[in-house]
C-alpha cells in the first residue's frame, strides 16, 4: 500500500505541471488585452486551487475549472496587468467557497458565467461585492429553490400613493 503514495503524487505533481503548461498557454490569448501570466503565477495558481479546495473540502481532478476561469476573464476590462495574477487567485478562492454554498445545484460553467457577468456589469471589478452580495444572493436563491435564481434584482416596491386592490 505505501508504493502506491508515491505514485499517487508523482501523477499529482506532473498533472499540477500539465496545467501550469496550459495556464501559460493561455497567454496567446490573453496577450491582446495586455495580460500575462509568468510560469511563477500560474504555479501559484495551481497552489491556490490545491488549498482553495481542501479549505472547501472539495475533490477535483486536473485544472479545467481554473483553466475555464482564466479563459473566461482574461478580456475583463476591470483587470490589468498589475493585478491580473491576485484578482485570478481571488477569483478561484470565491469560485470553490461559492460552489460550496450553492450546494452543487449550478454547474460550474453557469458558476462561472454569473460570475464574470455579475463582475464585469454589477459589481464593475469588486471582488468584495462579487462574493459578499451578488454570489451570496444567488446562492441564497438557489438554496431556498428560488426559480429565476440568477435574478438580482430587488422585488419593486409597491409606491406607498399606491391603493391596494383588495
Amino acid at each position: 500500500m505505501l508504493n502506491i503514495i508515491p505514485s499517487f503524487l508523482s501523477l499529482d505533481k506532473l498533472s499540477n505541471y500539465a496545467v501550469v503548461e496550459q495556464i501559460v498557454k493561455l497567454n496567446e490569448k490573453s496577450r491582446q488585452y495586455g495580460l500575462l501570466l509568468s510560469p511563477t503565477d500560474a504555479l501559484q495558481l495551481v497552489e491556490t486551487r490545491s488549498r482553495s479546495l481542501l479549505e472547501n473540502g472539495r475533490i477535483e481532478i486536473g485544472g479545467e475549472t481554473l483553466i475555464k476561469i482564466i479563459d473566461a476573464f482574461y478580456d475583463s476590462s476591470f483587470i490589468m496587468q498589475d493585478d491580473y495574477s491576485d484578482t485570478l487567485n481571488e477569483l478561484l478562492e470565491i469560485f470553490y467557497y461559492v460552489k460550496n454554498e450553492t450546494l452543487e445545484l449550478i454547474s460550474d460553467d453557469e458558476l462561472i458565467e454569473h460570475m464574470k457577468i455579475y463582475f464585469e456589469n454589477r459589481c464593475k471589478g469588486s471582488l468584495d461585492l462579487l462574493k459578499d452580495r451578488e454570489l451570496e444572493k444567488l446562492a441564497n436563491n438557489l438554496r431556498y429553490g428560488v426559480t429565476d435564481y440568477s435574478n438580482m434584482e430587488e422585488p419593486d416596491e409597491q409606491d406607498p400613493d399606491e391603493e391596494e386592490d383588495f
